[in-house]
C-alpha cells in the first residue's frame, strides 16, 4: 500500500532570465517569487503566498516552454508501477524523481512527498 497526491505544478521556462518569468507568474497568480538568496537551486524559483494550494514553481530547462505536474508519493517505485499499469511509461530514472510520459503525451514527474498534510489528504492505493 502506498500514498500519492498532485504536489506541485511545475512552469519549465526556455528563458535566459528565470527571475524576470517569475515576475510574471507571481503577478498572474497573486504571489510572490521566492528572493534568489532563498533559492536552493538556481534552476527553480518557488512561487510563495499560495500556502493553501498546490504549489507552482518555475524551472529554467533546455527544451521548449511547457508545464508539467509532480505526484508526490511515500514509494516512487510503487506509483510508477501504478502509473505505468494505467498506460504511462517511463522516460528517464533520475536520482530522486522518475520523468515519466502519459499515453496523451505529456511529460509529469514522480517525486518524493514533500508538502504538509500528505499522509491526510494523499490518495490511498493498494
Amino acid at each position: 500500500m502506498h500514498k500519492s497526491r498532485l504536489g506541485a505544478i511545475i512552469v519549465d521556462c526556455q528563458t535566459e532570465d528565470l527571475h524576470r518569468d517569475a515576475q510574471f507568474w507571481g503577478a498572474a497568480m497573486g504571489a510572490t517569487p521566492e528572493a534568489p538568496e532563498a533559492q536552493h537551486n538556481p534552476r527553480y524559483v518557488r512561487l510563495a503566498g499560495l500556502a493553501a494550494e498546490v504549489p507552482i514553481l518555475l524551472q529554467s530547462v533546455d527544451h521548449p516552454s511547457r508545464v508539467h505536474l509532480d505526484i508526490e508519493t511515500d514509494d516512487i517505485d510503487a506509483e510508477v508501477k501504478r502509473l505505468e499499469s494505467l498506460g504511462a511509461e517511463v522516460v528517464e530514472r533520475m536520482e530522486r524523481w522518475t520523468v515519466m510520459q502519459a499515453p496523451s503525451g505529456h511529460r509529469f514527474c514522480v517525486i518524493g512527498a514533500s508538502r504538509p498534510g500528505f499522509d491526510e489528504h494523499a490518495n490511498v492505493w493498494a
